[in-house]
């Protein structure tokens, strides 16, 4: 099947998400900032929130692939399942004694089982046949298997460009076990078998949720808390080396957890707008990336408005004007206000709470499908971090060389 995808705005076809399940109950107030929540989300609100929300996509003709299906139908493979095993089973926690008992406890579930665990984890108690000194001094509380809570952001640990995907290399050591199960997901899935693999894990950090597509040829990438500029750097390198664009913008922003993405500040709603933080508007620059033989040439910093308007070939990079006052715009940009998922040139979903955000968006003639986020947001992320988009209709406008 064509997975391409090289705009953010074309018309969504298919999306891969993660409902949110058994891994967010793992959550507690003594681990929940060690796991990158803010709270303790209500579980069957998250799901009932995540279930209208992938029913707003499907109400639109779009695809929705579930991260958990394909990794159990993954995992009946024996080489990825194999591969998968292993990697739990390479944790130094664990010791000699303990591995073994975590791989005959692994052995004896099938594909789905295995799925479970590996997303939700393993903790103490769950593994009866547990033993060894590594085992003994563990709290009876403590995961064996760390559950994986932030899998419901697929944004993050995969992003295609083009045909080709890039399995990202995320920075949190939370996070780090989510690219395995995504990899093996794109490596052995009928579905994907073949598909060119841009980036890999264990390289210098990239997430996805860091990575824009302008137009066609065009690409910006954030550059703070989760994203380093080697990483943006060798991005660059693997993006101009596969021909999938002529420009890549590196863009720094702020390293603290509000704006720990380039898209928690900055999103895509047109293919001549973006709707973004106010407060940063006038200040976010970029330093432009451009094909220059082996190695890519650098030029600026210049205002980041202009620098895209530039790679893109238009004459402005539009903003929507929320003409909030700054401390409206600081709380709806905590709520993920800025983070919307376009699935069509000029239609985004949104949190319904950033009430002024959308009032100015539909406004300035954006279709916004609203849905609730109150438990969703609770692992900071909206619309745009629950989503991989895997297949849009090729963009309209195409950014050409400058």
């Amino acid at each position: 099947m064509g997975h391409y995808v090289d705009s953010e705005v074309g018309a969504l076809r298919t999306v891969l998400l993660h409902r949110p399940g058994p891994e967010l109950k793992r959550l507690t107030p003594r681990n929940n900032d060690s796991l990158l929540f803010d709270a303790i989300p209500w579980v069957g609100r998250a799901q009932e929130e995540h279930d209208a929300f992938a029913q707003a996509l499907r109400d639109r003709g779009v695809e929705v692939l579930y991260l958990g299906e394909l990794l159990a139908k993954t995992l009946a493979i024996p080489e990825a399942r194999g591969k998968a095993v292993a990697g739990v089973l390479a944790d130094e926690r664990l010791g000699q004694t303990l591995r073994g008992a975590v791989e005959s406890h692994l052995a004896d579930l099938d594909g789905e089982a295995l799925a479970a665990v590996l997303m939700a984890g393993l903790s103490h108690d769950e593994l009866r046949s547990g033993r060894g000194l590594a085992y003994t001094m563990m709290n009876r509380h403590d995961f064996v298997i760390d559950p994986l809570p932030n899998l419901l952001f697929t944004r993050d640990s995969s992003v295609w460009i083009g045909g080709q995907v890039a399995v990202t290399s995320l920075a949190m050591p939370a996070r780090r076990r989510e690219t395995a199960l995504t990899g093996l997901i794109y490596a052995h899935h009928p579905r994907f078998v073949g598909t060119e693999r841009l980036y890999h894990p264990g390289l210098e950090s990239v997430e996805g949720g860091d990575v824009l597509l302008l137009a066609p040829g065009v690409v910006a990438v954030g550059v703070g808390e989760r994203t380093t500029p080697a990483g943006a750097e060798r991005l660059a390198r693997r993006i101009f080396e596969g021909g999938l664009a002529h420009t890549v913008l590196a863009v720094p922003i702020a390293q603290e957890r509000a704006t720990m993405h380039l898209d928690t500040v900055c999103t895509m709603v047109d293919v001549d707008a973006v709707v973004m933080y106010p407060n940063i508007a006038d200040t976010l620059v970029a330093y432009t990336l451009t094909a220059d033989g082996v190695e890519p040439r650098v030029t600026g910093p210049e205002p980041f408005l202009t620098a895209a308007a530039k790679a893109m070939q238009i004459d402005v990079l539009r903003v929507i004007d929320t003409g909030l006052d700054p401390v409206t715009a600081e709380r709806e940009q905590w709520d993920d206000g800025n983070n919307t998922l376009a699935i069509a040139p000029r239609v985004c979903v949104a949190y319904e709470r950033n009430v002024e955000t959308n009032e100015r968006l539909m406004g300035a003639g954006i279709e916004v499908i609203a849905i609730s986020g109150s438990e969703l947001g609770s692992g900071r992320g909206g619309p745009r971090c629950m989503s991989c988009p895997i297949s849009r209709e090729p963009s309209a406008v195409s950014g050409a060389p400058a």
